[in-house]
């Protein structure tokens, strides 16, 4: 070149099909990262509703928490929901996010219960 500067070098060719994007999001809660499939999704609605959202497609400002008990609990106590969605959290969502902590919890200790008895 003129300049002085080498000539770019050519772009290299990826070989097969483009690896499929996985949308990742952050827990309110822990702050860990996982797949957005792998979070509860926590969406305040246009009307200032705040509702869990199972499908994740509800219009909205949303936030995300693990589906680890400890992590429900500290929503259902705290004030964390209510700072990431800027709207007041009902009595009714926290006793709902609560009730899942319990099922999360009974389905995770009977799954410890039938590997146990497995291998014994």
């Amino acid at each position: 070149m003129i300049d002085g500067t080498p000539p770019p070098a050519p772009k290299r060719q990826r070989k097969g099909p483009r690896p499929k994007h996985i949308p990742v999001r952050t827990c309110a809660v822990c702050r860990d990262q996982s797949t957005k499939r792998a979070l509860t999704r926590i969406v305040r609605q246009h009307d200032g509703q705040v509702i869990v959202d199972l499908t994740g497609r509800l219009n909205g400002r949303g936030t995300y928490i693990c589906d680890k008990p400890k992590c429900r609990e500290i929503a259902a106590n705290s004030e964390v929901l209510a700072k990431a969605l800027n709207a007041t959290i009902t009595p009714e969502l926290r006793e709902q996010l609560r009730q899942m902590s319990r099922e999360t919890t009974l389905s995770v200790e009977s799954a410890a219960t039938e590997n146990s008895e497995v291998t014994e």
